[in-house]
């Protein structure tokens, strides 16, 4: 295989920068909608936004898993990339 050249490495950093970037994303998607939850749930005292306030809790951690999970898949395919051009 060829040696990487150096637009290929800093290509390869730009990419694992970007998977940094959505996964941070993803966890600032999980806390907002926690802080969005339980906000209101003790502000609100009506019924629906009862109801909404525990469908964005039991979101929350639904996007946290799936943020990990992209996160570590990714990481490794890209892993593989590079230890294959390698």
């Amino acid at each position: 295989m060829e040696k990487l050249t150096l637009r290929d490495k800093l290509a390869m950093d730009r990419t694992l920068l970007a998977n940094e970037r959505t996964f941070l994303a993803y966890l600032r998607t999980f806390i907002g909608l926690i802080g969005t939850g339980f906000a209101l749930w003790k502000l609100i005292d009506i019924f629906w936004a009862k109801v909404v306030s525990v469908l964005l809790l039991a979101a929350a951690p639904v996007v946290l898993v799936v943020g990990i999970y992209r996160y570590q898949k990714t990481g490794k395919d890209l892993q593989a990339i590079t230890e294959d051009l390698e």
